[in-house]
């Protein structure tokens, strides 16, 4: 038998956290706790707010399925008992992290994964104006990859100014569906003198179909418009990468099979996390392993840190303790 445990815990952000959406002030995360044969697993997922998950509904969802969980149910049953989402994240990490700990191993050796070296994550420079964004990249110019929020117009200023704030840093972008009404393809023609590697999701989920004869001068990649394997289709043609994050997958199982399938495709891959704590980022740095890009910097963003948290030096992000999670 499984025991299970569930709750909703709270974050304040070191800044606000403002993206075309919004600016995010603290993050509700539902963590999840499963036990068996004397060791207890933890998982923390973060509510997808664009699809209006909120962190209760995600703590309903888990309790909805206790029973299950309670008789037994594996990682495998968690894609048929739970849509992608928060609830099945919190679940799936709960799991991989007990079966570790019964194993006495890693998560990465239970997957058959070398041991891990740090990862190069990208850094966060909020939206707003471009004097703000110049002064939030100055600060952060030692980094060797920052991830620039977009909002539509105004966006080559902004870029403009990060780039002359931090010269020698590699710059991707995200645009967070901003660009309605913009040709995109000029967009990125302006964007590409700035040295910009990769920009993300340009337009809403549901009209990348605009997106079909675009000559894109930067490569893009699919975020909103990519959850789990059966949006893939979708994406072929339309964008070159995609960005995986588990919140959205619903899990590392669903994370791993999503970037097997994506590989297969030509496609490539970015990891990334919502706003979170390190224990919610730590599977992600499994997947992460994998990948040609990571946005990691989650934990970094909030005022306070789980202890123990990850180890960030530097650009990199370490591997996670056993005693943090897998």
């Amino acid at each position: 038998m499984q025991r299970l445990a569930a709750r909703i815990e709270r974050f304040a952000t070191a800044a606000p956290f403002v993206i075309a959406r919004g600016a995010k002030h603290e993050v509700e995360v539902v963590v999840a706790e499963v036990g068996a044969g004397g060791h207890n697993g933890r998982g923390e997922a973060t509510p997808i707010d664009y699809r209006g998950e909120t962190a209760a509904e995600a703590l309903r969802a888990i309790e909805g399925v206790r029973g299950a969980i309670e008789a037994g149910a594996t990682r495998v049953d968690l894609l048929d008992l739970l849509p992608a989402g928060a609830a099945r994240n919190a679940l799936d990490a709960a799991l991989w992290d007990l079966a570790a700990k019964r194993a006495a191993t890693r998560v990465w050796a239970l997957l058959g994964l070398p041991d891990p070296r740090p990862i190069l994550t990208a850094y966060t420079i909020p939206l707003g104006d471009p004097g703000a964004m110049a002064e939030a990249a100055r600060s952060a110019s030692a980094r060797e990859l920052l991830k620039v929020k977009l909002g539509g117009e105004g966006d080559v200023e902004r870029v403009r100014a990060v780039r002359q704030a931090a010269p020698h840093a590699r710059l991707i972008a995200d645009a967070n569906q901003s660009w309605a009404g913009l040709d995109v393809e000029a967009m990125l023609a302006a964007l590409a003198p700035f040295r910009v590697e990769l920009v993300e999701q340009p337009l809403a989920a549901g009209a990348d179909a605009a997106l079909a004869h675009v000559r894109p001068a930067i490569p893009l990649a699919a975020d909103e418009s990519c959850h789990t394997r059966a949006d893939l289709d979708r994406i072929v043609g339309r964008y070159r990468v995609i960005n995986v994050k588990l919140d959205k997958a619903g899990g590392l199982t669903e994370a791993l099979a999503l970037i097997e399938a994506a590989r297969q495709r030509g496609l490539g891959v970015m990891v990334g996390c919502m706003l979170s704590t390190s224990l919610g980022v730590a599977p992600a740095f499994v997947a992460a392993m994998q990948a040609d890009y990571a946005d990691l910097d989650g934990p970094l963003l909030l005022a306070c840190d789980r202890t123990p948290g990850l180890e960030f030096s530097g650009s990199d992000v370490h591997p996670p303790l056993a005693v943090l999670w897998g």
